[in-house]
């Protein structure tokens, strides 16, 4: 992608001082994760997607030090070195993890995985952190003295951290944590999407509140980007009958207008005012022009209308 092209539109991420474009590019498969995404990702190839995304009109990064065990941090660092630094004008996120390994979350933990993060990326500060993956622990561990959540602030508070997020699954959970007032950013992922939308009265209470929302894996983990023909597991795991049949439907009715099925999973979180940016994963350097590709396709309400009624069951649904 030519980095003369025009920047996409920004949007004001909440109350914090950043702006953000509305495609942000997910760093979990370029750590290489075969065990979770079904393949590998060379190295070289991972630094030059992260250079790509970076230098694209939509220059904004997300990623996590419990990817890989900090191996997508590590080359996303690498990337940063060849740039020069984090290019003028890109937004790079990443998250606190718990100890993969003991399944320690404590204050002490978050402190390591913070520092970890840093060193691996080569920053002296961050401009987004989240807390990741909370339902590893309960809501009153959490925010108890000595956990997870008191250590961020304090975090944010030192400077090592802009602002503070939490980015996680299970919807109830996840309003809890949003209801707190301690978060500037939430993020939520497989849970809005052409399929599924549990996450809907969370992203409404999290937009009211001025907790700036980032949709993360609008195609499920590849099922609504790639069809029910090409893959049977949404979200990481295998797809209920029902569900894969809704998904046949919603290809029928992109085809019918002339819609990628990718691109329509893609708008639909695009064209939601409540969400700030949607996290797009990216192992390959010619997906980012690629999905900046589906992000501009031009699709009639006609598909929207009939796309409404095509949601899986909500007994389906991830909550």
């Amino acid at each position: 992608m030519s980095t003369a092209e025009a920047a996409m539109p920004r949007r004001l991420l909440g109350n914090t001082s950043l702006a953000v474009p509305a495609v942000c590019f997910g760093g979990s498969g370029l750590a290489s994760m075969p065990a979770v995404f079904g393949y590998e990702v060379p190295e070289e190839r991972a630094i030059a997607t992260v250079r790509e995304a970076l230098l694209s009109p939509a220059p904004f990064l997300d990623t996590a030090a419990g990817y890989g065990d900090g191996e997508s941090e590590r080359r996303v660092g690498a990337a940063l070195r060849e740039l020069g630094g984090l290019p003028e004008g890109a937004v790079l996120a990443t998250k606190a993890d718990r100890d993969a390994a003991t399944g320690d979350f404590s204050a002490a933990q978050v402190r390591r995985s913070v520092e970890g993060s840093l060193t691996r990326l080569g920053l002296d500060r961050l401009q987004l952190l989240y807390l990741h993956d909370p339902e590893h622990l309960t809501f009153e561990e959490a925010m108890a003295p000595g956990g997870p959540v008191r250590e961020l602030v304090r975090i944010r508070d030192e400077g090592l951290a802009q602002h503070i997020g939490v980015a996680g699954g299970p919807v109830g959970l996840m309003s809890r944590f949003a209801a707190t007032g301690v978060f500037e950013v939430l993020l939520t992922h497989n849970r809005w999407t052409l399929l599924d939308r549990s996450a809907g009265q969370l992203i409404e209470d999290a937009a009211g509140a001025g907790i700036a929302v980032i949709n993360a894996a609008p195609f499920g983990g590849g099922l609504l980007a790639k069809g029910a023909a090409a893959q049977d597991r949404y979200a990481y795991r295998p797809a209920a009958r029902v569900v894969l049949e809704r998904v046949r439907r919603i290809e029928a009715e992109c085809a019918r207008l002339g819609v990628p099925l990718a691109a329509a999973a893609l708008q639909f979180s695009l064209r939601d005012p409540r969400i700030a940016s949607t996290v797009v994963g990216v192992t390959r350097p010619e997906r980012v022009a690629a999905t900046m590709r589906l992000a501009q396709w031009d699709i009639p309400d006609e598909l929207w209308l009939s796309l409404g009624e095509l949601a899986a069951p909500a007994s389906h649904w991830q909550y």
